[in-house]
C-alpha cells in the first residue's frame, strides 16, 4: 500500500501554536528580540501572517532556537522600528533608501513602501536620483545661487525648469576642503654600503577627509570596503586607493582643484638578523591637499 507523501505543513488539529510573548529573530545574522504583538500589528504584513497562530506550516529556527528569516539583517531594524509606531525615522544622507523599500515591499508593508517611495524636490528632481546630501544643499542653498547670477550668468527659472548654467566654470561652485594621502614604504639597507637599497612596494594608499570630497576625487579608484555605508558628509580615515602610483593620485587631486599645502614623515628602524648589520627601515609619509 502507498504511503501517503510527507508536507511540511501541520496537520489540522496541529494547526495552533503559542509563541511566547517575547521572540528572538535571526535575520539575516543580526539578533532582534521584541513583542509577539509587535510582529502581528499590521494585518496583512508577512511577519502576521508567519506569526500568526493558526499558521499551518512550520517556521525556521537556527541553532539557537530564533525564528530564521532570510533578509538584510542591516535594515531590518527600520522595518522593526515602522511596525512599532507607525514612524519612519531615518538617520541623516541615510544611502540605502532603494533597498529598505525593497525590504518594505518584501515584508508587504504598503504604507512604509510609500514614506520610501522618491519624492519631487523644489527643482523638479527625482529625490532617487542624487544623494540625500545634494537635495538638501540644493533647496536650502537656492538664495545662494541666485546672488551668483549677476557675475557667473548663473540663472534659476521657475518650478517648471531646473536651474542650467549659460556661462562660467562649473570647479566655481565646487566644496572646498582637505584631502590627506598617506603610505607606508620601507627598504632594507645591508652593511656594505656600496650595495643598493632593496626597495619594497607601496603596499596601499590611504585617503583621510570627507566623504563626499573622496568619492568626488578618486571616483571608482577609492575602495570603501573598510568603512562602507558612510554619510558623504562624515569624515573616514579609512579609505584607499585601488592603485600604488603616488603620482597618480597626486594627478587625480590637482585635476580636481587641490593643491599640496603640508607634507610629514615618520620612520623606523629594525635589524633584520642579529649576524649581520642588514636593517629594515619603514617610512610613513602624509601629504595635505587643499581646495579653497
Amino acid at each position: 500500500m502507498a504511503m501517503p507523501e510527507k508536507s511540511s505543513c501541520a496537520k489540522p488539529s496541529e494547526n495552533f501554536r503559542h509563541f511566547p510573548e517575547i521572540i528572538e529573530l535571526n535575520v539575516g545574522g543580526q539578533v532582534y528580540i521584541t513583542r509577539y504583538p509587535t510582529l502581528v500589528s499590521v494585518p496583512g504584513s508577512l511577519l502576521s501572517e508567519m506569526f500568526s497562530k493558526n499558521n499551518p506550516c512550520s517556521l525556521i529556527q537556527d541553532n539557537k532556537g530564533r525564528f530564521f528569516v532570510d533578509r538584510d539583517g542591516f535594515l531590518f531594524r527600520y522595518v522593526l522600528d515602522y511596525m512599532r509606531d507607525r514612524k519612519l525615522v531615518l538617520p541623516d544622507h541615510f544611502p540605502e533608501r532603494g533597498r529598505l523599500q525593497r525590504e518594505a515591499e518584501f515584508f508587504k508593508l504598503p504604507e512604509l513602501v510609500k514614506m520610501l517611495a522618491p519624492k519631487i524636490n523644489k527643482l523638479n528632481s527625482v529625490g532617487n536620483d542624487l544623494c540625500q546630501s545634494d537635495l538638501e544643499e540644493l533647496s536650502t542653498n537656492t538664495d545662494t545661487i541666485c546672488n551668483f547670477s549677476s557675475s557667473n550668468n548663473i540663472q534659476v527659472s521657475g518650478p517648471d525648469n531646473p536651474p542650467t548654467l549659460t556661462a562660467g566654470s562649473g570647479s566655481d561652485l565646487k566644496k572646498a576642503g582637505f584631502i590627506t594621502i598617506g603610505y607606508r614604504g620601507s627598504y632594507t639597507l645591508s652593511r656594505d654600503s656600496h650595495t643598493d637599497a632593496k626597495f619594497r612596494r607601496v603596499a596601499r594608499i590611504m585617503v583621510c577627509g570627507k566623504i563626499s570630497l573622496a568619492k568626488e576625487v578618486f571616483g571608482d579608484t577609492l575602495n570603501e570596503s573598510r568603512d562602507p555605508d558612510r554619510p558623504p558628509e562624515r569624515y573616514t580615515s579609512r579609505y584607499y586607493l585601488k592603485f600604488t602610483f603616488l603620482e597618480q593620485a597626486f594627478d587625480k587631486l590637482a585635476d580636481a582643484g587641490f593643491y599640496m599645502v603640508a607634507c610629514n614623515s615618520t620612520g623606523t628602524c629594525t635589524v633584520t638578523h642579529d649576524q649581520t648589520d642588514d636593517k629594515i627601515w619603514t617610512s610613513y609619509t602624509e601629504y595635505v591637499f587643499c581646495r579653497e
